[in-house]
């Protein structure tokens, strides 16, 4: 039985229709059974450059290009780089190679003619005497990059030639994999030690004791190589592949520092920061899936900010690995995947034994409370009414006051009002005096007795109550629900999101991994972990390549941060100057208009355009608002204007329609053409959000607004469109100068 390796640059497969794939997939059943099978025709060609290179025969009029390697220990393995037609395979054959980098000791696969695969044309700015290419300007040499990091010296030279980070990034484009990778780490400056460690190197990349087959084999299992090549273990996961037609993807191929996260063993809590489409989703559903099954028995935990999120999330896990045993409730062996509320729920249900002692430390009494959850905005209204509390009007709102409750109250596991008197009030940029604490604790003391009486808990009580429920088991018999927790976009979670946490699992290796990204916190309030003791002082580190966004739409979003001050989940500042993206692409569009009306005739002969192109699918488009008003004005007037589209709210979207939704909505999703619409001083930031926040809190709001736009305008893959009426929103500030405003 042959092994079977597959190239991430076999990109021909997403060029066959489906009886084609259906046919390669057939080849590679009869290979993996008997690669000496006479149908399977798999043969030397007598001009190739390289001895390894086969053809086989998917059909009468395409072949696929292979190698063949054999080696004692792990006997034949055929690393497939793609299917052509017969006789533009024949001849792409005859100049593939296979070779492993003596600087490096990546495993390198090449099809095609070597100087034209290696020598990407790069568009630089007229050459003048004043202009010092890009990263002779930044100290690096030739040699840096053909000798430090073992770049093709032809595609060195053209990277070495840019003048500028576009031109840089165009000669990144037609390199392989991990030579894109290190050209744009070059672009920020960081040494050549530090780009040979983020993606594997070492010292000895090839024992040229052994031979060349056994050299490819070992190679194979280097960080780099991984982004390239991939061994295929089961059926399932092939058909997979080839259906798909996307060798690149996420599933089966990583960057090295991502497979680096996947693969550590901290001995504590871990936190992975990064920008929008970074990678940090990825990483965490690949780490669920390799401790699920490096311990079969392991009850692991990966959950959310809210349920959309989660059942993506569940989606993609079940996507990577069908086989991966998906737990009914948390607690259960395999992996349980929730939102985070749903998962205080499920905890609470399983906890019954200890609620009265739980309710007895969050509420100072035994509470009981039925299956319904509490409109907190409402009940804090009502409460804020009927009680005399004398506090001012800014601080009598819903908004601050379920802030303070979660924030302060329920975080302290506060049941008096002596306690609330004197407890510290870390991060919450309202001061407040004792006069005014008494009025606030009147209201907690109100909104918690209104419960009662409705016989409702809200969310982050049910969260708290379950923390608390957790705590007192572990105290009891030392025991904990789970084993291994990750979560994902970790910046929106509130104090008792943390509180349940850290109660779920033991502290200790692997014990709590944290996906997020501060610059999109477009909830809550900023927290720090050591007070929930979640300690990853000494762990915590920063992806920086983006992959979903070209440079251009990224350098907007990024744009819209600048001026703003954010911090981490330890208060330490969160920068954005070394982001970099993978991918070029034009520059975002921003267009003015007249009036609202103007502007819906404007988004509609936009999404007209883009509807007649061939190769981009409706419900890749969409149109993102500020507001649900907005949202429900634009699809009327579209629909008005010849345009359907479809709203989306927590339903998914109909295929074969353009969106329109909120930007809060769009969290978590990405398009390839996006039009923000709305972008005008009345709509962003919102009047109405920032209305409900004391003015000692007014600049947490504004950063929230600017976080909106940000994770708003990062959605886009390829196209980005902004629109306004009026005058332009001061949010977009040094994102509109680089853009074309037409």
């Amino acid at each position: 039985m042959a092994n079977l390796v597959i190239a991430s640059n076999s990109k021909a497969m997403s060029k066959l229709d489906g009886s084609v794939k259906n046919k390669v997939y057939d080849f590679f059943e009869k290979l993996n059974a008997d690669d000496t099978a006479p149908g399977l025709h798999i043969e030397p060609l007598n001009a190739a450059i390289d001895p390894r290179v086969r053809t086989g025969r998917v059909d009468l009029h395409y072949r696929a290009i292979l190698f063949r390697v054999d080696d004692k220990s792990s006997g034949t393995t055929y690393i497939y780089m793609g299917t052509w037609p017969h006789d533009e395979a024949n001849k792409l054959a005859e100049r593939a190679t296979l070779r492993v980098n003596p600087i490096n000791g990546t495993l390198e696969g090449l099809i095609g003619d070597l100087p034209e695969a290696k020598a990407p044309v790069v568009e630089s700015k007229p050459a003048q005497d004043s202009v010092v290419p890009y990263l002779v300007s930044v100290d690096y040499t030739l040699a840096d990059l053909t000798e430090g990091l073992g770049i093709d010296p032809v595609l060195a030279a053209a990277a070495m030639a840019a003048q500028d980070e576009s031109a840089l990034l165009e000669a990144a484009a037609g390199g392989l994999d991990w030579e894109g990778s290190a050209l744009l780490d070059l672009a920020t400056g960081i040494a050549i030690e530090t780009i040979r460690d983020k993606h594997g190197f070492t010292e000895a990349p090839v024992d040229t004791s052994i031979d060349e087959d056994r050299q490819i084999i070992e190679a194979l299992d280097r960080p780099a190589s991984k982004m390239q090549f991939a061994f295929i273990e089961d059926d399932e996961e092939l058909r997979r592949v080839i259906e798909g037609g996307d060798f690149a993807a996420w599933r089966t191929f990583l960057h090295p520092e991502q497979r680096k996260y996947v693969e550590a063993d901290p001995s504590g809590a871990f936190r992975l920061s990064g920008g929008a489409g970074t990678g940090k989703t990825v990483v965490a559903i690949h780490r669920a899936r390799r401790l699920a099954r490096d311990n079969p028995d392991a009850r692991i935990i990966l959950t959310t900010f809210n349920a959309t999120l989660a059942q993506g999330l569940k989606a993609d896990l079940v996507a990577l690995d069908p086989g991966l045993p998906i737990a009914e409730k948390p607690g259960d062996r395999g992996v349980y995947v929730g939102g985070i509320d749903a998962l205080g729920r499920d905890v609470l249900h399983r906890s019954r034994q200890n609620l009265s002692s739980a309710s007895q430390r969050i509420f100072g009494r035994v509470v009981e409370f039925g299956s319904k959850r509490t409109v907190s905005d409402v009940v804090w209204r009502e409460v804020a009414q009927a009680v005399d509390s004398g506090l001012d009007a800014k601080l009598a709102t819903a908004a601050f006051l379920e802030s303070e409750y979660v924030a302060v109250v329920l975080a302290n596991r506060i049941t008096t009002l002596e306690q609330y008197a004197k407890v510290a009030r870390p991060g919450r940029g309202t001061r407040l005096s004792r006069p005014q604490r008494i009025g606030v604790w009147k209201l907690v003391d109100g909104f918690r007795r209104q419960s009662q009486m409705d016989e409702t808990i809200s969310f982050p009580e049910v969260l708290a109550v379950a923390a608390e429920a957790l705590a007192i088991r572990a105290e009891g018999d030392g025991t904990h629900l789970a084993d291994h927790v990750l979560v994902d976009e970790a910046q929106d979670l509130h104090a008792t999101h943390w509180a349940l946490l850290r109660a779920l699992v033991a502290e200790g290796p692997n014990d709590l991994f944290i996906a997020e990204d501060s610059h999109q916190r477009i909830y809550g309030s900023p927290i720090v972990l050591s007070r929930f003791g979640i300690k990853i002082v000494g762990r915590s580190r920063r992806l920086t390549l983006n992959y979903r966004t070209t440079a251009q739409n990224l350098h907007f979003a990024v744009s819209v941060l600048s001026g703003a001050e954010y911090r981490d989940l330890e208060q330490g500042e969160e920068e954005t100057t070394d982001y970099r993206s993978a991918r070029n692409g034009p520059q975002p569009e921003l267009i003015p208009c007249a009036d609202q009306i103007a502007e819906l005739e404007v988004v509609a002969e936009k999404l007209k355009s883009w509807l007649k192109e061939d190769d981009v699918e409706p419900e890749s488009m969409a149109v993102l608002t500020r507001s649900q008003d907005e949202r429900d004005r634009f699809v009327r007037g579209l629909g008005e204007r010849g345009v359907t589209v479809r709203a989306v709210d927590k339903s998914a979207s109909t295929p074969g329609q353009p969106v329109v939704m909120t930007m809060h909505r769009a969290k978590g999703m990405e398009f390839s053409r996006v039009i923000l619409s709305g972008a005008d001083d009345k709509h962003v930031p919102s009047p109405v959000t920032l209305r409900a926040v004391p003015e000692e809190e007014r600049a947490e709001a504004l950063l929230r607004e600017r976080s909106l736009l940000y994770v708003a305008s990062s959605r886009a893959r390829d196209a980005l469109v902004v629109t306004w009426s009026g005058r332009r929103s001061k949010l977009l500030g040094a994102a509109a100068d680089d853009a074309i405003e037409v």
